[in-house]
């Protein structure tokens, strides 16, 4: 069973970024979905990113994660709402906003952390804004429209133009952020959040980049109801 293997060799992968390090950002896992978590504070954000931090104070780490939008909106799991899943349809983004740093949050043994420098930290955080839909930001003082509040404390969905499909999922939207900001992964085949993973701890592996995994102190990897915040007014 190699699904939880990086398949390397199969894409040329980009040449190490020879800048500083200056942030560091890490990929969440929750059961079978990923996430890209982002620090708020240590560099400036992208003007969309920091419309919606603008949202939740006191916040200081952004989670994003990408899915099917009728699947995360309408909380069905009957079966025949997993086979529309699989379907083409339109995306979501999970905005969790964390006032705890992830690995509180979801349990260390769910984090990879992944320095990045600053070239890498803007391609990012571009491809961040650019996974959301730029005609939802309709209300007073260019705040962003959700579609829905979200599951856990401090968190809402938000309309993304990214088409999901059991050929695009969440966790090759997380590979495909990686990819974009010029990390050595290949989004080409990844479905599930293991080979995600596996991705994300090879990068953290590259000379260089620093500590991958953290050790496990046994935390779920839901965030708990302490760890988010509310929206504000």
């Amino acid at each position: 069973m190699l699904l939880g293997l990086p398949l390397v060799g199969c894409a040329a992968l980009p040449p190490p970024d020879p800048g500083p390090h200056i942030a560091g950002i890490a990929v969440v896992e929750r059961d079978w979905h990923t996430d890209i978590a982002l620090p708020v504070g240590p560099t400036p954000l992208h003007p969309a990113l920091a419309t919606l931090a603008a949202d939740f104070p006191g916040m200081t780490t952004m989670v994003f994660g990408f899915g099917d939008r009728r699947w995360l909106l309408d909380r069905d799991r009957s079966p025949l709402a997993l086979l529309r899943a699989l379907l083409p349809g339109p995306g979501a983004i999970l905005l969790t906003a964390l006032a705890t740093p992830p690995e509180v949050a979801f349990g260390p043994e769910h984090v990879v952390r992944l320095p990045l420098t600053a070239g890498q930290m803007n391609r990012l955080q571009e491809y961040l804004a650019g996974s959301l839909d730029q005609g939802w930001r309709r209300l007073p003082g260019g705040r962003w429209q959700a579609l829905a509040e979200g599951p856990y404390p401090g968190s809402v969905f938000l309309a993304s133009p990214i088409i999901y499909s059991v050929g695009y999922t969440c966790n090759t939207w997380t590979i495909d952020a990686l990819a974009a900001a010029g990390l050595p992964v290949d989004p080409t085949g990844v479905a599930f959040a293991g080979q995600a993973m596996a991705w994300a701890r090879q990068a953290a592996e590259m000379p260089g980049a620093g500590s991958g995994r953290m050790a496990s102190h046994g935390r779920s990897n839901v965030p708990q109801p302490d760890d988010g915040l509310r929206r504000g007014p």
